[in-house]
């Protein structure tokens, strides 16, 4: 008789299809299950593990795929934690966060070394090496941080500030303790540490970005530039241990150096978080949960003993020092509950620090931290984990709540964003797609609005088919950021009049599009779709121009003309460069007289975090000449011009195409045109890029009067 299965069940299963099946059930149903309890998703990952791991059922062998991939998530944990964070809101909060670190690695190092000497009866060097890993912890609670989008907390940054001054204290301590038993603490140790440390960290924060911003600007597909950062950030984790520190510090620090290079809201950010929170994070938390060994628990001995005190130390500690922070600095519970709920966590360092000391044998042929200080090291990871985990969605959901509150308070004040992206040239597609995410508000679930116009007098096969692929292009970068696509096509007299057509039957607020490319010698700088747009649209309207990938910009030159905030639109566009400013991590330099500067500023303040903006005099509007000197290749130039008619136009807006072309050709610039109020009239000419007004020339000879009074 044929036999049909060949089926024998050895446990542990060691055929990879089948581990990597089980894993991926794990991943899936874990937190579906624990959702229904109410519980974290991290803790059922740990608890997994631990009950498919060889002190559980022995379903699974923590074999070389879970350290691989279990690396590869706690590099991940860390370089999210510093791409993720606010670089500005940290600089304000520095101080914060070097208090913090100080205080959360000073505490528990002393209640460590002294509950481990006169509790648990170590000896100093085992107490202190035993201290500094209460000391650090590692931001396993941090999914929940991104899962809530409140990363940007003062409470977060403050703890992640604080986990980087923490963790190098701790690792630094390790690595002095396993010198000792290598008889290299010596004075060449100590310099040679200092050494390394100090030229891989120049190394890292200089030519990191460097390469980066060279990277993305001369590759734009997307698996190219996702296979590039997890590179950048192994090299850094590599190059850590290399000079004998801990990889996560590696991974950190290249999340924070090119943290400018990825906007949080960008298809690569994206890519970024969905990879790690689907497979890498989860399979980290899963391989932790295979060391813990419960049954030791309850075998008698020291283990519980060891296990009890460093849990209560571990949690007690970190309390403290959160607390502690928070009446220092006049916080309130929940943002103690969030310090001490993200910083209570012990995984990363903590077993790195455990490991070592395992396998460190002193003189007397003992282990520098024996088993029973490992078992209990494990048991600590599992309880603290629950705790930070527990603490930090409780603390998460009322910030949550808090927020979801004033958002649909300021949402009921605010009027609805829909910004119009016109997509014929597929050159340009990608950047205006971009630009539009962001600056557009995410805290409006509005979806853009993809258009594509097909001219009734010129249409053919080949152009629909074209403008379809256009529209589902666009449709797919803005997906890869999370964002829907309405994606309109129509048939229409010409281009203008479709996009004029969709703004009204959409309620569109905004429209991007290109600069076009000049037909002929007598065609106009803008086009005559731009000058049509603008006659018959009295919205805003951004004409960019992009010489390079958006994220790749390292400053926001914005030229103002005077009068520009008396216009209906002004706090609009503000916000809109302020938003752009805060995702790209750049500075905004704005360019204005004394009078509109004042305005601004309260704007600014208003709407953004006025630490990225610069203000600079700029009393003679008429020549852009004068900005050359401040803008740079690397820089966008945004000129706030005006429509025909409106009360901050200016005759001197005519040489505006002209001193573009001739001054900022090599430039990335966005012309904008303010919303006004009220629908255009056909009696009179709002606005013609190379049009001529007839009282310009008595304007002019006014102004020649009024100096020549002046100056006599």
């Amino acid at each position: 008789m044929t036999q049909w299965f060949d089926f024998n069940l050895n446990l542990p299963i060691t055929d990879p299809t089948w581990i990597f099946f089980l894993v991926l059930i794990i991943i899936l149903f874990a937190p579906i299950i624990l959702g229904r309890l109410h519980i974290p998703h991290i803790i059922g990952m740990i608890l997994a593990g631990v009950v498919i791991g060889e002190h559980g059922f022995n379903i699974l062998e923590r074999d070389s795929s879970f350290e691989l991939f279990g690396k590869v998530g706690l590099y991940y944990i860390m370089f999210l934690a510093g791409l993720e964070m606010d670089m500005e809101d940290f600089k304000k909060n520095r101080v914060m966060a070097l208090v913090f670190g100080i205080i959360t690695f000073l505490i528990p190092m002393v209640l460590g070394v002294w509950s481990s000497m006169e509790l648990l009866g170590f000896g100093f060097t085992t107490a202190v090496l035993l201290a500094s890993m209460y000391s650090s912890h590692t931001l396993i609670a941090y999914p929940i941080i991104s899962r809530y989008g409140l990363s940007r907390l003062r409470s977060v940054n403050i703890t992640i500030g604080g986990t980087a001054i923490t963790v190098t204290l701790a690792l630094i301590v390790l690595a002095v303790i396993g010198g000792m038993y290598k008889g290299t603490t010596g004075g060449l140790f100590w310099l040679l540490l200092v050494a390394k440390v100090t030229v891989l960290g120049f190394l890292i924060i200089f030519f990191f970005p460097r390469i980066g911003r060279w990277f993305f600007r001369k590759y734009d597909d997307s698996v190219m530039q996702f296979v590039f950062v997890l590179a950048m950030v192994f090299l850094g984790g590599g190059l850590m241990e290399f000079v004998g520190m801990e990889g996560i510090l590696g991974a950190f620090l290249a999340g924070l150096v090119l943290n400018r290079l990825i906007p949080h809201v960008s298809p690569l950010m994206n890519r970024l978080e969905f990879v790690g929170n689907a497979l890498f994070i989860p399979y980290f938390l899963i391989g932790v949960g295979m060391i813990i060994d419960v049954r030791s628990l309850f075998t008698g001995g020291m283990a519980l003993k060891v296990a009890l005190v460093m849990t209560i130390v571990a949690t007690l500690s970190k309390w403290l020092a959160a607390w502690i922070t928070q009446k220092t600095f006049g916080m309130n519970a929940n943002e103690r509950s969030m310090i001490f709920g993200l910083s209570n966590a012990q995984a990363a360092a903590t077993l790195a620090a455990v490991l070592i000391g395992n396998n460190i044998i002193m003189a007397n042929g003992e282990q520098l931290l024996n088993d029973d200080v490992l078992n209990g090291t494990v048991v600590m990871i599992l309880f603290t984990c629950i705790i930070s985990s527990l603490v930090t969605e409780r603390s998460a959901r009322k910030f949550a709540l808090h927020q979801e509150l004033q958002e649909v308070q300021t949402s009921a004040k605010k009027k609805s964003e829909q910004i119009l992206i016109p997509v014929a040239n597929p050159d340009t597609l990608e950047d205006l797609v971009n630009l539009a995410l962001v600056i557009k508000d995410n805290k409006q679930k509005n979806p853009l609005i993809a258009l594509n116009v097909i001219n009734d007098n010129n249409s053919s096969n080949t152009r629909a088919l074209q403008g379809k692929q256009n529209l589902e292009k666009a449709a797919m970068i803005a997906a890869a950021a999370d964002v829907e696509t309405n994606m309109v096509s129509r048939y229409d007299l010409n281009i203008a009049s479709g996009i004029i057509h969709t703004i009204k039957e959409y309620d569109a607020t905004d429209v991007v599009i290109g600069l076009h490319r000049k037909a002929n010698i007598v065609d106009s700088f803008f086009g005559n779709l731009a000058e049509s747009l603008l006659k018959g649209t009295r919205r805003e309207v951004m004409i960019a121009k992009f010489l390079m990938p958006v994220n790749t910009l390292r400053r926001i030159n914005i030229a103002i003309p005077p009068k520009a905030e008396y216009e209906t639109g002004f706090a609009k566009w503000v916000e809109h460069f302020c938003r752009m400013s805060s995702i790209l991590g750049c500075r905004t330099n704005f360019f204005a007289n004394e009078s509109t500067l004042k305005h601004l500023q309260l704007v600014v303040k208003k709407v953004s975090n006025t630490s990225l903006a610069e203000y600079s005099i700029l009393e003679e509007w008429d020549d852009l000449l004068l900005l050359t000197g401040q803008v740079n290749f690397d820089h966008l130039l945004v000129v706030i011009s005006a429509r025909r008619g409106s009360i901050s136009y200016d005759p001197s807006f005519e040489k505006l195409p002209a001193q573009l072309g001739k001054y900022f050709g090599n430039n990335s610039f966005i012309v904008l045109y303010p919303e006004q109020f009220g629908e255009p009239q056909e009696i009179v000419s709002f606005s013609d890029p190379r049009g001529y007004n007839e009282s310009q020339h008595y304007d002019k000879l006014g102004d020649w009067f009024y100096k020549w009074f002046k100056k006599n």
